[in-house]
């Protein structure tokens, strides 16, 4: 039986395993989902529609389990300290980060040879709000920001984050 729900049309997403289990993965660290239907019901807010048994094998193959009566994934039972995303992209903007450029609603950053993965990959994973997609090159990332305004603020406060600011 399949579960239903509002769709949500914001973001778009191909319906693969890998993206349905991405969406799973990031519902579950977002939110408390102490059942399978609660979950499910989050996927189809998000336009994904799954089974029950589909989800149930997506949740053995992230290895969610659950801790105190809610799901989460493997990462999340024990955090780190100094390993959040917003740490992570501080350090790697002032390893990597040579210049920022907003250019209307994109920005352009330039990185050394080879860096330009490593930097997107912190970027991606700090979820930032003005940011709708990230490309990356050899040495250079294209930010795709959602307005022209957060594109010059996040230029500028990248670039503070690579002088050692916040």
């Amino acid at each position: 039986m399949a579960f239903g729900g509002r769709v949500s049309t914001s973001r778009l997403a191909p319906a693969t395993k890998v993206a349905r289990q991405s969406r799973v993965a990031a519902l579950i660290g977002e939110g408390e989902f102490r059942s399978q239907s609660d979950l499910a019901s989050a996927l189809a807010r998000h336009g994904v529609s799954v089974t029950q048994a589909t989800l149930s094998r997506d949740l053995v193959e992230l290895g969610a389990t659950k801790a105190r009566g809610r799901y989460v994934l493997p990462d999340a039972t024990a955090p780190r300290p100094g390993t959040d995303a917003g740490t992570r992209l501080a350090r790697l903007a002032e390893e990597l980060l040579l210049s920022a450029e907003a250019a209307g609603n994109l920005v352009v950053l330039r990185t050394p040879p080879g860096g330009a993965h490593l930097l997107a990959s912190g970027l991606d994973r700090a979820e930032l709000h003005e940011v709708a997609g990230t490309v990356a090159g050899d040495d250079t990332i294209l930010l795709v920001c959602r307005d022209v305004a957060g594109a010059g603020l996040l230029a500028k406060r990248l670039l503070a984050l690579a002088e050692g600011g916040t």
